[in-house]
């Protein structure tokens, strides 16, 4: 007897390829740290587990926040690099959906990666199952992926072990895909965009030993996102089509983008513009690779009507930004 599962299968989108749910453990949280840890739990397209498979990575450097991770210069030193596993990490993402929690983080830190080899992560697409868990409106305090394990009753072993963390991520996407596929809820697959800008020329602390990591001292790529500084120009309004940007605009950036956000942040600074975490009535522009996608920003931007350009527009835009009118004439 077909159940009303069966029957939505062929209208859901369901990847023909499965899932591979992912967990990294890093050096820090910026463009030029490295991956110390992966976590992968392949799943079939329904859902249910087929395999899994970890390792520690040797990053080379510093192995960062350590009290987090647990992962040791002593330890990672052994560790493969991340070359040396990339092919078996490839064999288990390709054709898959990336799921991760704050998937972003973990596709941007793999596809780095990748990117320092010359090479690409054979993923096309990811899923955040922060997203989807607001989505689904989950009677939930915070989206955080032990709060999310307590409402399924997933018991964590081993907080920040890429594999006890993947594990637990793939035991609450299960019961999150069904409640999906039963609402007829669309899943909030985004399209990945591979980095282009590495930020590669920043200093880097030599290696200690042969191609083993120093060990922890007062130097460690741990650390929180830079404050900016306050825009000087007042809020001019939207941006209008056709016409150049005007400083002092707001300016939200959202998904994936080939140049580095931190990056594009800075210029937007330097162009007088002003960087906004949100987007509002007020927000004079947003800038997304991914206009009809699931982020926050992009909803917001649909629901109050925010002009939206995708990142190689804004690029062009950047070349020519008028001055605010007060210096004008």
């Amino acid at each position: 007897m077909e159940t009303s599962t069966d029957a939505y299968r062929g209208t859901h989108p369901y990847p023909a390829g499965g899932w591979a749910v992912v967990d990294v453990e890093t050096t820090g949280l910026g463009r030029t740290d490295r991956v110390v840890s992966v976590g992968v739990y392949r799943l079939d397209p329904r859902g249910e587990v087929l395999d899994h498979w970890y390792t520690p990575v040797n990053p080379g450097r510093d192995p960062g926040p350590v009290w987090i991770h647990g992962l040791t210069s002593e330890v990672l030193s052994a560790a493969p690099t991340f070359a040396e596993i990339a092919d078996e990490l490839s064999g288990r993402l390709a054709g898959r959906v990336l799921v991760a929690h704050n998937a972003l983080f973990d596709w941007s830190m793999i596809s780095r990666e990748y990117a320092r080899m010359g090479a690409r992560v054979p993923v096309e697409q990811r899923l955040c199952t922060i997203v989807l868990a607001r989505d689904l409106r989950l009677p939930l305090p915070n989206h955080k992926l032990g709060t999310l394990a307590g409402h399924f009753g997933v018991i964590p072993r081993q907080a920040h072990h890429a594999l006890d963390d993947a594990r637990v991520l793939a035991e609450v996407f299960q019961p999150s895909l069904r409640l999906a596929v039963e609402a007829g809820l669309p899943l909030p697959l985004t399209p990945c965009v591979p980095p282009t800008d590495l930020g590669e020329d920043e200093p880097v602390p030599a290696r200690g030993g042969a191609g083993a990591p120093p060990r922890t001292g007062g130097w460690s790529p741990y650390r929180p996102a830079r404050r900016r500084p306050a825009c000087p120009y007042p809020n001019p309004g939207r941006w209008q089509p056709e016409s150049p940007l005007v400083q002092g605009m707001r300016v939200a950036i959202s998904g994936d983008t080939a140049t580095d956000r931190e990056v594009l942040e800075d210029r937007l600074t330097e162009a007088g513009l002003h960087v906004a975490t949100s987007v509002s009535s007020r927000t004079s522009l947003l800038v997304t690779n991914q206009p009809d996608g699931w982020t926050t920003k992009a909803r917001r931007a649909r629901e109050v009507g925010t002009p939206v350009v995708d990142e190689a527009a804004f690029l062009q835009l950047l070349r020519d930004v008028a001055p605010h009118r007060s210096e004008q004439g």
